[in-house]
């Protein structure tokens, strides 16, 4: 296997409601993407997304895309793990070129949940036999480990503030980030309840965005940029499938063995990360992806948040441009935007948002409720 580097990216502005149609939003990015690194195709192309299908009454994204970007005759598809979706199709790109068998790939994440009802396609995520008929949904699903979570370790109702503060915080000098204004602890606390304990700041936004990423052989890369940021792992691993059939519903052991693996592939240590992008869909998971990565200790996660150590200066800055809460989480673009940004944190561009002097950055991505977890561990 042959190192590799992500050698360009590109994101559009999260929406609520892009113009523009979902291959023409992933063209933008992916024109641009080619454009900045110099290229006028690449050979293949690998595609998060995951509503399409409920939404646009759209399937076989791989031709369409590559045939909207003008990408004809390449190898194109989509890569499918649920909300993971993005994250999965980056694993693969990144597998294609350390194989041999592809030098130049193209990952583009699309989403457009502004057309239709996105919560009950959401839930498809989980089981359709045993789970959706008894009204699950990924609101509830996260809402029973957030009450859980607070009964067991005891924790007070402003526990997580913090969490949504920071992304909000930093979300505000982030040009791409769909909600651009700081909000008070006192303003999530008394936001209202959605599905209790979990509030209208515990959970990211309805939106519509597209995001993409170059990958190059790592002896290539500076063909293609001064900047190069190498891909140091890449992994992915699974938990039970549903919530009641874990041991330990609390202790998310998708996140904690690709976390593992993903330490052990890329040489580095907790203390070698400068940033962490976590999968803040909802803000427990904040708190458990910070434990299953090794950051916290169980029960603790959620102290990160509330000791303000999570902020751009602090001990591992999360949500650096405003993570899924408030850059937005148009599902299968959001590990793209994950990786654009550490790609301009990496690269010292990240602007008012950067992070100093960083030297690793970690993300992870959340299939359904944490049943599949994708971490990557980039470098400089």
């Amino acid at each position: 296997m042959r190192p590799v580097s992500i050698v360009a990216a590109s994101q559009l502005p999260v929406m609520k409601s892009n113009p523009d149609s979902l291959s023409q939003m992933a063209s933008a990015v992916m024109q641009d993407v080619m454009d900045s690194a110099g290229v006028i195709g690449v050979e293949a192309l690998y595609i998060g997304n995951m509503l399409a299908d409920e939404l646009q009454n759209q399937k076989h994204l791989g031709a369409l895309f590559a045939d909207e970007a003008g990408l004809h005759g390449v190898e194109a598809m989509r890569i499918g793990a649920a909300t993971a979706g993005g994250a999965a199709a980056l694993r693969v790109a990144y597998l294609a070129v350390a194989s041999g068998d592809v030098d130049l790939a193209m990952v583009v994440g699309a989403e457009k949940m502004s057309e239709g009802s996105a919560v009950p396609a959401l839930a498809k995520a989980l089981d359709a036999k045993l789970e959706v008929p008894l009204g699950a949904n990924m609101i509830n699903r996260n809402a029973e480990l957030m009450r859980m979570y607070m009964e067991r370790y005891k924790v007070p109702k402003n526990g997580f503030v913090n969490f949504a503060v920071n992304a909000h915080k930093n979300a505000k000098t982030n040009p791409n980030a769909m909600f651009r204004k700081p909000v008070s602890a006192a303003t999530v606390r008394g936001s209202r309840v959605i599905y209790s304990p979990l509030r209208l700041y515990d959970s990211a936004p309805i939106c519509d965005g597209a995001a993409a990423v170059l990958l190059a052989p790592a002896d290539q890369a500076r063909a293609f940029t001064d900047s190069p940021v190498r891909i140091l792992a890449s992994t992915v691993a699974t938990d039970y499938f549903r919530l009641e059939d874990r041991p330990s519903p609390l202790r998310l052991r998708a996140a904690e063995l690709s976390a593992e693996k993903a330490f052990k592939t890329a040489g580095v240590k907790h203390e070698d990360v400068s940033l962490f992008e976590v999968h803040d869909a909802f803000t427990i998971m904040s708190a458990l992806q910070l434990e299953a990565a090794g950051f916290a200790a169980p029960g603790r996660g959620w102290r990160l948040a509330h000791e303000d150590k999570i902020g751009l200066k602090g001990k591992i800055p999360i949500t650096t441009m405003g993570g899924l809460k408030a850059r937005g989480h148009p599902i299968g673009a959001t590990a793209l935007y994950q990786a654009c940004e550490l790609f301009l944190q990496l690269t010292e561009q990240a602007g008012k948002n950067q992070v100093r002097k960083p030297k690793v950055g970690m993300m992870q991505s959340i299939g359904g409720v944490a049943s599949t977890v994708v971490t990557h561990i980039l470098g400089n």
